[in-house]
């Protein structure tokens, strides 16, 4: 009876692996490092798909994907003026979204491969016109949709929150 104790908590300790130095809690270096680095980028546009996702993933977030033409876009630019340039925008963003800027400018140069990968997302989710912003889960999949809306920062806000967490009409 002692040896199959004796081998159940050895299998037990190969199986789940067994630190003296390191409670599970802990963190190794790297992991630290890692999240130290993308904790930095909470509250600023991505322009990397990837990230972005891993990010929401880590930090179980929805994703503000901003379907834009910087340079051209006349609503675009009120937009990112009016809403997503204010401190109060920004400081809720990094409390509750990863934020995605998915770009299509006309002066500014991209590589031939971002051109392509946003234009496969762009076909992806339907967008038709500029802005649009797309709020995904983790698994890229549509939450809600929404453009240009009048009335600054603290409106905006309030509309997205609408979006996410619609009235229920029981009530």
């Amino acid at each position: 009876m002692k040896w199959i104790l004796i081998l159940l908590l050895t299998l037990s300790v190969v199986v789940l692996g067994c630190n003296p130095n390191r409670s599970p809690v802990e963190r190794t270096k790297e992991e630290q490092e890692r999240l130290d680095s993308s904790e930095k980028k909470l509250g600023v546009w991505l322009t990397d798909w990837n990230e972005a996702m891993k990010m929401s993933q880590s930090y179980a977030r929805p994703v503000v994907v901003d379907f834009t033409g910087s340079d051209w876009c006349i609503w675009c630019q009120k937009l990112e003026e009016e809403v997503f340039s204010k401190d109060e925008f920004m400081e809720y963003a990094k409390n509750n979204f990863i934020l995605l800027k998915v770009d299509f400018p006309q002066g500014i140069e991209q590589s031939d491969e971002l051109k392509a990968f946003n234009q496969q997302k762009l076909k992806e989710y339907k967008v038709e016109g500029f802005p649009t912003i797309v709020i995904i889960n983790e698994k890229s999949q549509e939450i809600a949709r929404t453009g240009y809306r009048p009335g600054g920062a603290e409106k905006y806000i309030k509309h997205l929150e609408e979006l996410l967490n619609p009235p229920n009409p029981q009530e």
